[in-house]
């Protein structure tokens, strides 16, 4: 990194950059060792990037390579946070969607009027 470009708090960028929705969320994550700056793990929030770094972290069950290309002045709508980075990570593979069933009716459950009847009237026969 130049002394001369323009830095900014790895936590406070990533929150700018809409990848995660606070800024205590993405310093967590910061200080639990989950995000890389250019390969080497970070621990402090207060690591500064610039324009042309690369960060690595993961975001739910997905790893995300993002090449900074714009430090944020604010935290502004999608496309703008969507402007700020280039994403180098590989395409998410898709899901294969299962089709939900309905488990079957086995007989089991709650009798019908009909099936109360005949419960009933073998009761009242048995009795006598």
């Amino acid at each position: 990194m130049n002394d001369g470009a323009a830095k900014l708090r790895v936590d406070k960028w990533l929150w700018q950059a809409r990848f995660f929705k606070t800024r205590s969320l993405a310093a967590t994550k910061v200080q639990h060792g989950a995000v890389r700056i250019n390969g080497s793990v970070t621990h402090k929030r207060s690591s500064t990037v610039s324009p042309g770094d690369v960060l690595t972290f993961a975001q739910g069950d997905h790893i995300r390579v993002i090449q900074i290309d714009a430090l944020g002045e604010r935290r502004g709508p999608a496309p703008e946070a969507q402007a700020l980075y280039t994403d180098l990570s590989p395409p998410k593979p898709k899901a294969v969607k299962q089709k939900a069933t309905n488990p079957a009716y086995e007989g089991k459950g709650r009798p019908t009027k009909k099936d109360r009847r005949t419960l009933d009237l073998s009761k009242s026969r048995h009795l006598e």
